[in-house]
């Protein structure tokens, strides 16, 4: 649609962020059912969209050729067939989890109560169905999407990869290393001759790297630790290793239950420089040396 639209001069997609949101679907429509006036289609807009309304209309005087109107009527088909395809694939989910029971499980541990989370706002890519998230709860001992950068979306694409069945993984490491997330261990003769990640197209690895480069501006423990690890190693780096701690986190939670608890931002800085200076006390002791604060 967008590809049209220009062939036609009209530059839509400078004037509002999406032209599949509500805005844009109207207009298209409009052009498709005939409407031609700048005016007329401009008024079609909606929410904040209106308080752009003059540029919007001087983005929508352009030329509706019939070889470019039929290009764009094509897009806007195959779009519609494609969003239905989907609503019914997300539809057939939500009947699977619907009519699968929850089991017992580890039912001698007490689910660890989550202090308060912060609102997430939901994601455009997120399954139609309001009651994806209780459909989850059902079938798993806590709730992934407690954890930042994991929406429901995420969360639904990792359970059907690995399941809920933790115990074909006999602890944390070897989740991360099945998901191909764990650094490369090639030696030979004692020397590390690469530690390079190996290449993966473990569906659920995709996600978890998805989620974690979506913590770039989190203010949380796993957003501040993302960060550090992204000055230090460049992106890829940071993006991997972000994603080997949700590895981490992901089967801590389904094999002991309980939901994730946010420790903050702060707690991680404090967390890091504690370690910084116990490790430099070390190290200076190894030398001969004790080191003071620089204020006594």
């Amino acid at each position: 649609m967008h590809k049209a639209l220009t062939q036609m001069n009209i530059q839509l997609n400078h004037v509002i962020s999406d032209i599949t949101g509500l805005t844009g679907i109207n207009i298209i429509q409009a052009i498709l059912q005939g409407a031609r006036d700048p005016k007329v289609l401009a008024n079609l807009s909606v929410g904040g969209c209106r308080k752009k309304i003059e540029d919007i209309e001087k983005a929508l005087e352009g030329n509706f050729r019939k070889e470019h109107l039929f290009s764009l009527e094509q897009a806007y088909e195959a779009y519609e067939f494609f969003h239905t395809q989907i609503l019914r694939c997300e539809k057939a989910i939500e009947e699977i989890l619907s009519a699968i029971s929850v089991e017992e499980q580890n039912s001698s541990i007490e689910p660890i109560s989550p202090k308060k989370q912060p609102k997430k706002s939901v994601s455009k890519r997120s399954p139609y169905f309001f009651e994806a998230q209780a459909a989850l709860k059902k079938v798993t001992t806590a709730d992934l999407t407690t954890i930042p950068g994991i929406d429901t979306s995420t969360a639904m694409k990792i359970f059907s990869e690995i399941g809920t069945d933790m115990t074909q993984w006999k602890n944390g490491k070897a989740f991360a290393s099945w998901l191909g997330l764990c650094p490369g261990n090639k030696i030979s003769g004692g020397k590390i001759l690469s530690s390079k990640t190996k290449r993966s197209d473990n569906r659920a690895a995709q996600a978890l790297r998805i989620a974690a480069l979506s913590l770039h501006r989190s203010k949380t423990a796993l957003g501040a630790f993302f960060r550090r690890m992204r000055a230090r190693l460049g992106a890829p780096k940071a993006i991997t290793a972000a994603a080997h701690k949700l590895a981490r986190i992901i089967y801590r939670m389904l094999t002991e239950g309980g939901n994730y608890r946010e420790a903050g931002e702060n707690y991680y800085e404090k967390q890091y420089k504690d370690r910084v200076m116990a490790s430099l006390k070390k190290r200076a002791k190894e030398l001969g040396y004790t080191l003071f604060p620089a204020n006594q």
